[in-house]
Parts: structure tokens; sequence; C-alpha cells
């Protein structure tokens, strides 16, 4: 007959992934000619439970270089965006909200799409995707089985009745005597 134990351990409970495409505007000093490049770096990012949606909060740098003064001159312009994305993670089982750790993942690094001029500004498009995983809580039911198995028999292949009988026949019992 068997039983079951109930065993608490961590484990994922909700998962989910979010694609986001955001347009961000930079001030320039200079009224840019043409866009000539755009890279994204630095990005970093943590993620908290706020209510039952999944608030993730982050930065990155984006370097933009453009020319202006007819083409004839360009620059570099570094600018930090901070961002706050929400997501509804569907969570498999409830589970206490204080144990909760929320692990967050870039699956798709920011990325600048594109890039235009307008006056005295330069409209990018930004894309990134993210993955969130819930751990919490939880609990599994193992059988237990209530007999213990029986003990198996080793054997001792080296030693039979013949060793036994010289070893018998090898000792001296008049060992210490003095001859």
């Amino acid at each position: 007959m068997s039983a079951y134990k109930e065993i608490v351990t961590k484990a994922i409970i909700g998962k989910g992934k979010k694609y986001y495409k955001n347009t961000y505007t930079i001030e320039t000093e200079n009224e840019p000619t043409t866009v000539l490049g755009c890279w994204v770096i630095n990005h970093k990012f943590k993620g908290s439970e706020v209510g039952e949606k999944i608030v993730v909060d982050g930065s990155f740098d984006v370097n933009i270089w453009y020319s202006y003064d007819n083409d004839t001159k360009t620059t570099v312009i570094t600018k930090k965006i901070k961002y706050s994305e929400n997501a509804n993670v569907r969570q498999r089982e409830t589970t206490d909200s204080a144990s909760k750790d929320i692990i967050v993942r870039s699956l798709k690094q920011p990325n600048c799409i594109n890039a235009e001029k307008e006056g005295k500004t330069i409209k990018i498009e930004i894309e990134k995707e993210i993955g969130i995983e819930i751990v919490g809580d939880t609990k599994i039911k193992v059988a237990i089985e209530d007999e213990e198995e029986p003990w198996d028999i080793i054997e001792d292949n080296n030693y039979n009745e013949e060793v036994e009988k010289e070893i018998n026949d090898s000792i001296k019992e008049d060992y210490l005597k003095k001859e």
C-alpha cells in the first residue's frame, strides 16, 4: 500500500515573452542632413511584480551618427533611454506572492530598425523582445512505500571451504616456541 507525501519546491509557475517596438525622439545640436547610423548598447533591466502585472524597468544607450552642414561634418550623439514595460504573464498556478522571483531575459536585444530626421530632431524606432519567468513555491506529490524493501544477500565469491581449510592448515599453534 502506498501513501502520498507533498514536497514544497520552487518551480516556474508562469512564463511568457513579449515583443516591443517603441519610437523615441532625440534632440540634436545641429540640424541633421543625413542619419548615418544608430547603435544600441549597454542594455540593463530588471523585473518586478506590481499588482497583477510584471513591470520591466530598464535602460540602454543610443549612439546616433549623423551628418550636418550639407553633409560636410559628422558627429555622434549619445543618449541614455530609460523605459518601463508592462506585461501580463499568465500564471499556471497561484502561490504566495511574497515568495515569488521574477526572472527577466532579453530574447532580442534592443535594436534600431528605423531612424529619420525631422528638423533638429531624429526619430528612432527601437525593437526588443523580453522573456519573463515567474518562479514560486509549488507542491508536488510523491508516492511513499510503507514497506521496506528486502535486503539482498551479498555473496563473497573469493571465500569457500577449500580456502578456509588451507588457512587452518597453515596455522602453526606453536609459533611462539623457539626452535
